[in-house]
C-alpha cells in the first residue's frame, strides 16, 4: 500500500526533513522528530534492507542527538548553578512572551526568566547576568547539537536514496 502518490516517494520526505532541519532553528515543530519521520516514510514506501537500514541508523542518530543534546549542555548549566526549576520557570515564561510578543517573545520571555529568576534567588545583579548567560550558551549549545544530528540525518537519507 503506497502512502505517497505516485512520483512523489522522495519529495515528500525531502520536504518532511527540510521542515524538521528549519523546526530545529525556529523552534515550531518538533525538529529532529520531523526529520526522522521523513526517513520513515521513505523508508516505507521504498522498502528493501537498504532503507531500512537508512532508517535505523537515522533513528540511531536522533537518539544519540536527543541524549547529547540534554546532558552536555545540562552538565554545563550545574557546574555553573543554574537549577534545572530556573530552567521550568524560564520555558514558562519564554512560552507567555510567544503569546504576549510575537516572533522574538520566547527567547525574550525565556531569557527575562532566567535573569528574574537568579536575580530573585542570589540577590546579586552579576551573578544573575552570568548564569543568564550561562543558561543562554546552554540552550544555542543545544540547539547546534541537535542542528548537526538533523544535518547527518539529512545526510544518510540522501546516501540512502542514492543507494537505492
Amino acid at each position: 500500500m503506497n502512502l505517497l502518490p505516485e512520483g512523489t516517494s522522495v519529495w515528500v520526505p525531502a520536504i518532511l526533513i527540510i521542515v524538521g532541519i528549519v523546526g530545529i532553528v525556529v523552534p515550531v515543530v518538533p525538529g529532529l522528530l520531523v526529520a526522522v519521520v521523513g526517513v520513515l516514510l521513505w523508508a516505507y514506501e521504498t522498502g528493501g534492507s537498504t532503507a531500512w537500514t537508512v532508517f535505523g541508523i537515522c533513528v540511531a542518530i536522533y537518539l544519540a542527538g536527543v541524549v547529547i543534546q540534554f546532558l552536555v549542555p545540562g552538565k554545563r548549566l550545574r557546574s555553573q548553578g543554574v537549577t534545572t526549576s530556573t530552567l521550568l520557570l524560564a520555558v514558562l515564561l519564554g512560552v507567555v512572551g510567544m503569546f504576549v510578543i510575537p516572533v522574538v517573545g520566547f527567547v525574550i520571555g525565556f531569557v527575562g526568566g532566567i535573569f528574574l529568576v537568579e536575580q530573585g534567588r542570589s540577590r546579586d545583579r552579576a551573578q544573575a547576568w552570568a548564569r543568564t548567560r550561562h543558561a543562554v550558551v546552554a540552550v544555542m549549545t543545544s540547539m547546534g547539537i541537535e542542528l548537526c544530528a538533523g544535518v547527518i540525518i539529512a545526510a544518510t537519507w540522501v546516501v540512502g536514496v542514492l543507494a537505492t
